[in-house]
Order: structure tokens, then sequence, then C-alpha cells
């Protein structure tokens, strides 16, 4: 399935964006969001990373396993055959999409309980890449590499969005509101790491991510 978007301005094939709560925001959920996310969050781990065993011989084993983001199989196809299959990466962009609805939920960004698979205020999209003309064979092996001053920046960044969402809690016990300005760099912030993301994990596009908050 081929996905149409439009880039932000910085071009990048990527684009991220959640709605503002122009609203009260539900005190009470919000209160208890802690423990309100956890059982999407199991659904979450069932799909993302989740790996189970049991049984104490090899004919009693049961195994329960899930594939998360798909990065090793798509780098070697992009290595030795210059494909990346489509539905692979309809994989990746609903597993993203699924992942960020969570966490904008969990960061009080939303106080609507978090979908499997509507949209909802969560909008993350990019194009399928054609290998063949968007993707270099030999980068998936570096990217990892090229996008370390990437972590250490969504490293600092990280913190001061942890900071924003404390602060926001308080915000919305005693006013039902999540202060714009505090809304738009945690926005920013899930929009660089997506990027960050989609360029050395998912290997959907060969454009290094830009060092900006900004669409």
């Amino acid at each position: 399935m081929e996905s149409s978007v439009t880039t932000g301005g910085h071009g990048y094939p990527l684009t991220f964006s959640v709605d503002y709560p122009d609203r009260e925001l539900n005190r009470l959920s919000s209160f208890f969001r802690l423990f309100t996310v956890i059982p999407i969050a199991i659904v979450l781990g069932t799909v993302a990373h989740a790996t189970y065993s049991a049984g104490g011989s090899s004919d009693t084993s049961v195994y329960v396993a899930a594939g998360g983001l798909l990065f090793a199989g798509p780098l070697l196809m992009i290595l030795f055959r210059k494909k990346y299959p489509a539905w692979w990466v309809d994989w990746n962009r609903e597993l993203l999409r699924f992942t960020n609805r969570v966490h904008v939920y969990f960061w009080l960004m939303n106080d609507t309980y978090p979908s499997t698979d509507e949209q909802q205020s969560v909008h993350l999209d990019f194009p399928t890449p054609n290998a063949e003309t968007d993707l270099a064979r030999g980068m998936p092996l570096v990217k990892w590499f090229l996008a370390i001053p990437h972590y250490v920046v969504l490293f600092f960044l990280g913190i001061a969005a942890v900071i924003c969402v404390i602060i926001t809690w308080f915000a919305i016990l005693f006013t039902g509101r999540y202060p714009q300005s505090l809304f738009t760099f945690v926005e920013g912030f899930l929009r660089w790491a997506n990027r960050v993301v989609a360029y050395a994990f998912i290997l959907v596009t060969d454009k290094y991510p830009p060092f900006s908050l900004d669409p």
C-alpha cells in the first residue's frame, strides 16, 4: 500500500503532528495516567518486542513472540536485493503510529484512550520508498552510527520533555489545560525522535534528520 505524504518545512519524508487539545482535559484520568496506561501498554508490548517461553523440555516448550519494528530484514533486503517489501513498510508505519498514540496518551497530550488502529489525534506518515532509486545499498550498515549526534541531543531533550510533562500534570490538575508552549515542545521532541527512527532503524529514508523540533 503506497502512502502519499506532504513533507514539512524541512522537507523531511516523515511527518508528525499531534492535535492540540484546546479544551479541558479529564483531571481524574490524568491524575491516574501512570496506571490507566498499563492495559494498552501491555497490548503494545505484545506486538512491539515481547518474547515469552515456558516449559522445561523441548517437547513442552511454548513460545510467544512478536517482531516489533522491522530492522534486520529490511537491512538485508536493501543490502543484497535493493528491495524493501511494501508490506514491511506498512507494518513499521502502523506500529510506529500505534506506539506514538500510546506515548501521546501517557505524556498527557490527550485523554482519549489509545486505539490500536484509528488515527485519533496523532498524525504520522511517510511514503513507501522505492529501494532501487531512493535508498543506497550500503547506508543501512552505517545509519545507526551516523545518527549518534541525534541520540545525544535527544537524551537531553528527553529529560526536558519529562520535566515539561511533570509540570503539565500539575497544570491539568489545577486548570484542566495543557500549556500550549509545553505541548509544542513535547510534540517537537517526539517528531525529532520519530525522524531518527525513520532514518536509522526502519530505514525508510536516506535523508539525514534535521536538528530541529519544527515540522
